[in-house]
């Protein structure tokens, strides 16, 4: 879905944050060929509005109207104009408010160093004054708000807060409390790229506080909307949907139907988020028909027909186009009417899949006329976004060489404007069409280029999408598999294998992006023969048609082998052998299935492994598969476990150099008691005292393991080993992945400050932290990335962390054997893991996979 935020910065600049969601059109379209659609190769140029203006101040009124409908080519001209007017006369104060405006405007048209040298201009302007009033410091704080805004998208975060921080300044000091609002919903949107969500949601939370105690009035209204869509931003959906629903009450008390569509429409989109469907489609047909602005009452009419689309209520939504097409007809050209285009042609594809009767033709004239309006306002964006799509529409319904035409000219316009998402996307689409040509060289080629813009632009990914994981699963992730997928043809061809790698542990680090939401994970490639010569390292990867694996052993050439099944088929198998090794179910089929998997992934390499005497296998999983033990993986004979050392990583680039083994030490934490509706733990007593019994320990149980406890105990001593014997639980999403303590819960975002220090080598690292008691959401495809989370936000150099919850009682005979191995300083981590994992499995009481395979060891495993 598009969304657009829209925040009003006082004196009409406007500071927009427009996230794009991806417009994948994955429909396949009727064999019958749509007809050529006639797009103008260009507009003859508009006449000079300069001239029909009769002074300068018309020029600044025109120029602001066109760039609130979204035309930011001709507001720049208007400005320019107006600028060249007010420099000719000499009046400061009125330059530095049109560059004020301009910088503003070449930001929105992706002019980044032309909107930075103009605000610059703007500050120094302001710099020569020797006084300075009220006038002059309103347009102070203007200019370094936009120019906070500018340094964001340069990735200079700290920088951008700061100058925030000075606007919110000065904003206060002249009693402007909108624009010291702006200001600060800026800081809280620089703190979440940064990663500091936590800071970020406190700020938040302060500002909703502090409008709480004002007199009701529309801007206390307007701001409670701007803060639930910054909630919204940030994942906090529920207390987005609260405040939101403040802004709404005051909305309706002032009788202002602007306002009270605008929130109902922002309370929607959470709605959605929130999967509440039914309450989101009531409130945008509320939007709807109380908006007295027909381009709010588009977006609403969008956002209801791609959601009925997507429930499939076909009638619904078919009711709806006349009057979608009614109102995209009746407004002037812009941006967010060309997106609205978008939008709606890939709603009606989505209707064509399912509804044979759709007209594909009409959908292709509905992108041709977004082409020529793009065209028309000079947005060279929109233009090539249009152009993308019709492309992909062309595409799908296999006339390849008008697809490829198109996609060209998308491509070129996007690198003509840097546009690095825009040619990712459009040289991706291109590798598609060359493949389906059968030019694979080409394929590869132009798939190379979509991948390294894709990785140039990194944390940039995070800050375009709010709805990150989503937009990451429908339109990044493809790419990567689908290079990778052409990559791996038939043999072994070494510089094919090498970038298919590369890929997948690129894909490794962009879901943990995409997990995080920052880009903050840093990465260092290693290879494996500079860690462990007697270690292998395992790359299954789930394709659309295939399961992939690269086997890479130290000083041999990379090999890879696949099995033709389609995801669905692979899925399902993974799926059901987790459901009987987690719940302890029958053995016999658990055997059958796990033989099954490890034919997949390890009996084609037996040979290899045997022949260079690895004893080590580490596995760098993808998708589902992180949920399964491999350490349970049957040959027949026996366990992966009984033949192998096992490790987990997320790949080689994120492999943490180990800390030189010291006496032990540890820090254990846990709840024997039942609390907050989680059962008990009797067996954690007997546990945290065999783990402590020989090690110099502190100890924290029940009453006294509570999140301060934990931080004041990691900050003021220094353990090689935390050891968390309680309830706990991981998931895709970080808001439920937890762990519970006495009164509270030590969230995702707590723990990235629980262990910030030590992540950040302020305090000594931790070699290994263990979480013996958790368990990974069920139904939850991606819930491991909760324990990879855990992992890599601790700092921990090794994490051992349980899949399921297991049995109580087997749990803390694995532990109190493992530590008593880990003892031995000629064994490594994985191996003193083996040996606990066989000890309990030689027990006729625990030889279910349940019992012992949960366990997991990520990160260093030396």
């Amino acid at each position: 879905m598009w969304r657009y935020f829209w925040l009003i910065i006082k004196r009409n600049i406007r500071l927009v944050m427009l996230f794009l969601a991806s417009l994948m059109l994955t429909l396949l379209l009727v064999n019958k060929g749509i007809p050529a659609i006639a797009i103008p190769s260009g507009f003859p140029e508009q006449p000079q509005i300069a001239q029909e203006l009769s002074n300068t101040s018309d020029l600044l009124r025109q120029g602001k109207n066109y760039y609130q409908n979204g035309q930011y080519t001709a507001a720049a001209e208007i400005w320019e104009n107006a600028l060249k007017s007010y420099q000719e006369q000499k009046e400061i104060i009125s330059q530095i408010q049109v560059l004020n405006y301009l910088s503003s405007v070449y930001k929105d048209l992706g002019k980044t160093q032309q909107s930075q040298s103009t605000i610059t201009e703007s500050i120094n302007l302001l710099k020569g004054f020797k006084k300075t009033d009220n006038q002059t410091n309103l347009l102070l704080a203007q200019a370094l708000n936009t120019q906070g805004t500018i340094q964001l998208l340069q990735g200079q975060t700290e920088t951008a807060i700061d100058t925030w921080k000075q606007a919110a300044e000065i904003y206060d000091r002249t009693g402007d409390k909108t624009g010291k609002l702006i200001s600060q919903i800026n800081q809280a949107q620089g703190l979440q790229t940064l990663g500091q969500y936590r800071r970020a949601k406190t700020l938040l939370e302060e500002l909703v506080a502090e409008l709480q105690n004002q007199p009701d009035n529309l801007l206390k209204a307007q701001g409670f909307k701007s803060l639930g869509v910054a909630l919204q931003t940030i994942g906090d959906l529920q207390k987005a949907n609260a405040v939101l629903e403040k802004s709404l009450v005051i909305s309706k008390q002032l009788n202002s139907p602007a306002d009270v569509s605008a929130v109902l429409f922002s309370l929607a989109n959470v709605a959605k988020d929130l999967k509440k469907y039914d309450v989101a489609l009531i409130n945008y047909e509320e939007a709807i028909n109380l908006s007295p602005e027909s381009r709010t009452k588009l977006s609403s009419q969008l956002n209801q027909f791609s959601l009925l689309v997507k429930l499939q209520r076909w009638e619904a939504a078919q009711a709806l186009i006349p009057a979608i097409e009614t109102n995209i007809d009746s407004l002037p050209p812009s941006r967010p009417l060309i997106y609205g285009r978008i939008n709606f042609a890939e709603s009606l594809m989505a209707v064509k899949r399912a509804k044979e009767n759709s007209d594909a033709t009409k959908t292709a004239q509905l992108l041709a006329r977004a082409i020529e309006q793009a065209r028309e306002i000079k947005d060279p964006r929109a233009e090539a976004y249009s152009l993308q799509q019709l492309g992909k529409l062309y595409q799908q319904n296999g006339q390849l060489i008008d697809a490829q035409k198109l996609t060209i000219q998308a491509q070129k316009i996007a690198q003509e404007i840097d546009a690095a998402d825009l040619v990712a996307r459009t040289a991706a689409q291109s590798g598609t069409i060359a493949q389906e040509k059968g030019d694979i060289k080409s394929a590869i080629a132009a798939y190379e280029i979509a991948f390294n813009y894709l990785q140039s632009l990194r944390s940039d990914l995070i800050a375009i999408n709010p709805d990150v994981q989503f937009d990451f699963r429908e339109s990044i992730e493809p790419i990567y598999r689908d290079y990778v997928s052409l990559l791996l043809q038939e043999g072994d061809d070494q510089s094919n294998l090498k970038q298919a790698r590369q890929v997948i542990e690129a894909l490794q680090l962009a879901e943990l992006d995409n997990y995080f939401k920052d880009a903050c994970v840093d990465s260092r490639p290693v290879s494996i023969e500079q860690i462990d010569v007697k270690a292998a390292v395992i790359y299954p990867i789930i394709l659309s048609d295939r399961l992939e694996v690269i086997l890479s052993i130290p000083n041999q050439p990379l090999h890879h082998y696949s099995t033709q099944l389609s995801k669905k088929q692979v899925e399902n198998t993974l799926k059901h052998l987790y459901s009987y090794m987690s719940r302890g179910y029958i053995r016999e089929e658990s055997f059958r299935l796990s033989q099954k998997v490890y034919k997949w992934l390890i009996a084609p390499a037996e040979e290899k492994l045997n022949s260079s005497q690895v004893k080590t296998l580490v596995f760098v999983l993808d998708g589902f598969l992180r949920n399964l033990p491999m350490a349970a993986l049957h040959d027949g004979d026996r366990y992966v476990i009984e033949k192998y050392n096992v490790a987990l990583s997320p790949g080689l680039q994120l492999f943490p150099q180990g800390l030189e083994r010291k006496k032990l030490g540890v820090l254990a934490a846990g709840l024997i008691e039942a609390r907050q509706g989680f059962s008990s733990l009797p067996a954690v007593k007997d546990e945290i005292q065999e783990v402590t019994a020989n090690i110099q320990a502190k100890v924290l149980l029940d009453q006294k393991f509570t999140r301060d406890s934990l931080r004041k105990a990691l900050e003021t001593q220094p353990f090689p080993i935390v050891h968390l014997a309680t309830h706990g639980q991981f998931s895709s999403n970080p808001e439920d992945t937890f762990l519970l303590t006495w009164s509270d819960r030590i969230s995702f975002l707590d723990f990235d400050r629980l262990f910030q220090k030590r992540r950040l080598g302020i305090l000594e690292p931790i070699e290994l932290l263990v979480m013996s008691a958790c368990q990974t959401a069920a139904g939850d495809n991606r819930a491991t990335l909760g324990l990879a989370g855990f992992a890599l936000r601790s700092g921990a150099k090794s994490t051992i962390a349980s899949l399921w919850s297991v049995n109580d009682e087997s749990t803390s005979n694995l532990m109190k054997e493992f530590y008593q191995q880990l003892n031995n300083p000629q064994l490594s981590k994985a191996e003193a893991l083996r040996q606990a994992q066989l000890k309990i499995m030689a027990n006729p009481a625990y030889q279910h996979p349940y019992f012992w395979a949960a366990f997991v060891l990520v990160g260093n495993w030396l």
